[in-house]
């Protein structure tokens, strides 16, 4: 398995994303100009995982920004595809985003996940995640 940052959108990366984002969510996959935001923006990094015939199967966003109280990093989107679970992809990236982080200088990383996901909700616990009480608060437009 290889894991790598992406720096530049091609065709088999938005194709990817037009397979991998229908199973995480119903929302719609980016657009090609809004992937390459994304892929721009200084705050994030995209990080995809391929299989040894070089098929893109999993991905994940970390988002690492500066506040008055320090360097907050935060992961999003983590989804592996659907042949591939259970084979420990969604722990390599995690692992590898968190790796990125604290070279960003963050001191912890964030992440949120429906209570439906339950692989999902069992990998982070056993990364060492730990379970916030918190007030998450949306407001929609």
């Amino acid at each position: 398995m290889k894991i790598s940052p992406v720096f530049e959108l091609t065709d088999e990366i938005y194709d990817a994303f037009l397979r991998l984002i229908p199973q995480l969510t119903s929302l719609e996959p980016p657009k090609r100009d809004e992937l390459k935001d994304l892929i721009s923006a200084e705050a994030s990094t995209l990080l995809i995982a391929r299989q040894s015939d070089e098929k893109i199967v999993a991905l994940v966003t970390l988002i690492c920004y500066r506040v008055p109280t320090g360097i907050h990093a935060l992961i999003e989107d983590l989804i592996v595809d659907e042949s591939a679970r259970g084979q420990g992809l969604g722990e390599m990236l995690t692992h590898e985003a968190l790796r990125l982080a604290k070279e960003f200088g963050a001191n912890g990383v964030m992440l949120t996940s429906n209570p439906k996901r339950v692989a999902a909700n069992k990998l982070y616990k056993k990364i060492g995640f730990k379970h916030w009480e918190t007030n998450l608060y949306f407001y929609e437009f």
